[in-house]
């Protein structure tokens, strides 16, 4: 017997059913939000969106699993890579992407939400490198177009590059010690920038021997 792997509430649906999701998950965000994940209640959740509470209980189950669907519904609305023609003005679209995503005042706030679900729940934590997993895939060709225009040397991995786009701005929104603005992007992208061309994330089996 195959073990079903499927997220709670990730089956992508339609008419009422995809009205009734929409209107679950955002009182969940807003939820999150508002009080974080620790407080986020599915009877609550139910009761802001109108819907009835059996059916959040049914088709949620728990309150990871409309974070995990939450993920899902953010990853199936990602924006779409730029295509700038030059590897730095798409890393900088990306880090600008990531920067007004973080800097947003709810989506910031969510994010961090999220992010303390995935810490304390295997559902929410796969939910979020799904998550993440897309957005890669979805940015990679940005990265392997440049290695066709030779501004980046073969064998650079795509993933690598646009983590260490990303890193530092999460970084600063988990430790809020310092604002991701311009200059933080800034930074973010030319130090990727620089590390990628300089080979720094070029697989082992294609650097050249010393």
């Amino acid at each position: 017997m195959e073990q079903d792997t499927t997220v709670p509430g990730s089956i992508r649906p339609g008419g009422r059913t995809a009205r009734v999701r929409d209107a679950v998950l955002r009182a969940a965000g807003d939820l999150l939000t508002e009080r974080g994940y620790a407080h986020l209640d599915l009877a609550e959740v139910a009761a802001r969106a109108e819907v009835g509470k059996t059916t959040v209980y049914r088709r949620w189950r728990t309150p990871a699993g409309l974070v995990a669907d939450l993920l899902v519904e953010m990853a199936e609305t990602s924006l779409p890579h730029s295509d700038t023609g030059s590897l730095r003005g798409d890393l900088d679209a990306n880090a600008h992407l990531v920067a007004g995503t973080l800097t947003d005042p709810r989506q910031g706030r969510l994010f961090r939400a999220l992010l303390a679900a995935a810490t304390t729940d295997d559902t929410a934590a796969t939910a979020l490198h799904a998550f993440y997993d897309t957005r890669l895939i979805e940015w990679s060709p940005c990265i392997e177009i440049a290695i066709t225009r030779g501004e980046l040397p073969p064998g650079t991995d795509p993933r690598a590059v646009l983590s260490a786009v990303s890193a530092p701005l999460y970084y600063r929104l988990l430790t809020a010690s310092s604002p991701i603005d311009d200059t933080a992007v800034t930074a973010a992208v030319e130090a990727a920038t620089l590390a990628a061309q300089a080979g720094v994330f070029t697989t082992a089996a294609t650097q050249p021997a010393n």
